[in-house]
């Protein structure tokens, strides 16, 4: 049976840590100059390497050659099957007795979280008073759960999450001894997947391995069920740009490959934290997502979500008019608030420039209507006004100066009823082409009393048209 790659690359000294500087500098000075402790803490994520510097601690302090093998002096405890009182009592009475070999005897309590009240202080009372030759490690993923007796009594050291950086690296390494090929690209999305475990890291490259002779993206995705990542840009630039239709089509793309709705959730997460220091009306909608997995239906909670978001609303405007920043100045908090206060559009901070000069009441010029040269004005001096007239199909009457907009989705054509949107318009049309025609709205399909959001989420779950009235 071959031995699994994590296990074969395991750390065996301070130099072959990676990531964890801050920790290992320390303890290898402190070793040098003598000052040891008797107790130590090692906190932090999983598969960053506690457990690995906890028994290179272990043999450091002895001056022993780092091995595999077991030996009498350094005792290894799994916390989550010997977490009984008996046990503990058990240690007590065993760490008085002198190391067989070594200098001291090291006690490792992986864990250490999952002991009984009574176990902790049944150990509280060694820590206390400690024998010289005895060494405590304590290893744990959720110190909250530790007392604050215990951890007062040792020297805590907190391991960071892995940076995706240092995990595509050691990933290249580990991959270039082993001669296994590789797409860069490839170890990346395995990085991006593992969340800054180097352990978790190296099981889905050895895991991958065993199914292909490259290792390649989209094996990486297929494995993993992940999505595109082209997929994922588009979905985000939809919502950044208000485009339902794009939106949809996307998200049905997605769902037809089976991919998990807590993952695409994942997926578009990272990435919407990355575009959000660019754009913080993201903020928003990553705050939004970190309720999908905890609903009920994460995939109906994601679909409604992202549609709303994506919905070409007058507050949510595009990325273009969005305050950008290099720094986090700002808080979350207080970024959240800003965008909450940018309201609907008012005559007062909506009207173009150029109507300021023209008469309250429209002109009746005739001249020559071009509705693209009106568009294209729109979008230079009225963006969320662009994203609606934009989806319009127009029909012009030039006899009865009469503009006809129809559109798809009810919700466009509710926004363009707002008289601010239509004054907005109206300005542009008479400043471009010297005619302001009557504005007509209308649905290129027959709308009842559904809500708009249900009938885009009906389109994307392929549920049809929704019943009347449904929410």
């Amino acid at each position: 049976m071959g031995k699994a790659l994590y296990r074969t690359y395991r750390s065996r000294s301070f130099d072959e840590v990676v990531g964890q500087e801050h920790i290992t500098d320390l303890l290898q000075n402190a070793i040098k100059s003598g000052r040891i402790s008797h107790a130590y803490l090692l906190t932090g994520p999983r598969g960053v390497g506690k457990t690995s510097v906890a028994r290179i601690i272990a043999h450091a302090v002895n001056g022993l050659e780092y091995s595999e093998d077991t030996h009498l002096d350094i005792i290894e405890i799994d916390a989550a099957s010997n977490r009984r009182i008996d046990d503990i009592r058990d240690l007590r009475e065993k760490v008085h007795i002198a190391p067989s070999s070594a200098k001291y005897k090291v006690y490792i309590i992986d864990e250490v979280h999952m002991l009984t009240g009574e176990s902790f202080n049944a150990l509280l009372k060694t820590l206390e008073e400690p024998p010289e030759h005895a060494i405590f490690i304590l290893a744990t993923t959720e110190v909250h759960k530790v007392p604050a007796t215990i951890v007062s009594r040792t020297q805590r050291y907190h391991f960071r999450p892995a940076t995706n950086a240092d995990i595509t690296k050691h990933l290249a390494s580990i991959a270039k001894k082993e001669k296994i090929a590789f797409e860069p690209e490839a170890l990346e999305r395995i990085a991006e997947h593992a969340g800054g475990s180097f352990r978790d890291s190296v099981s889905l490259l050895d895991q991958l391995s065993g199914l292909s002779e490259k290792i390649t993206v989209a094996l990486v995705e297929s494995v993993l069920g992940m999505a595109e990542r082209s997929r994922i840009e588009a979905l985000v630039g939809a919502i950044e740009q208000h485009d339902l239709d794009t939106l949809i089509a996307q998200l049905e793309a997605v769902q037809a490959a089976g991919v998990s709705p807590i993952v695409l959730t994942d997926q578009l997460s990272r990435l919407i934290a990355e575009r959000a220091k660019e754009n913080y009306a993201l903020y928003q909608l990553l705050d939004a997502l970190t309720d999908v997995p905890k609903a009920h239906d994460p995939n109906l909670k994601l679909v409604a979500t992202l549609v709303h978001f994506a919905k070409p609303t007058a507050h949510r405007t595009a990325a273009s008019h969005v305050p950008k920043s290099p720094s986090f100045a700002a808080s979350p908090a207080s970024l959240r608030t800003q965008a909450a206060n940018r309201a609907e559009p008012t005559e007062e901070t909506s009207k173009p420039k150029l109507e300021k000069a023209q008469p309250e009441q429209p002109q009746t010029v005739t001249g020559e209507f071009d509705w693209d040269k009106v568009l294209t004005a729109v979008k230079k001096h009225h963006a969320p006004l662009y994203s609606v007239v934009s989806r319009a199909q127009t029909t012009y009457d030039k006899t009865a100066q009469r503009l006809t907009l129809q559109f798809t989705y009810a919700l466009h054509r509710k926004k363009i009823e707002n008289p601010t949107y239509r004054k907005q318009l109206g300005a542009v049309m008479r400043d471009v082409c010297g005619v302001e025609p009557e504005i007509i709205v209308s649905d290129t399909k027959s709308s009842g009393a559904l809500n708009d959001d249900a009938k885009a989420v009906a389109a994307i779950m392929g549920g049809g048209e929704p019943v009347s009235g449904a929410i």
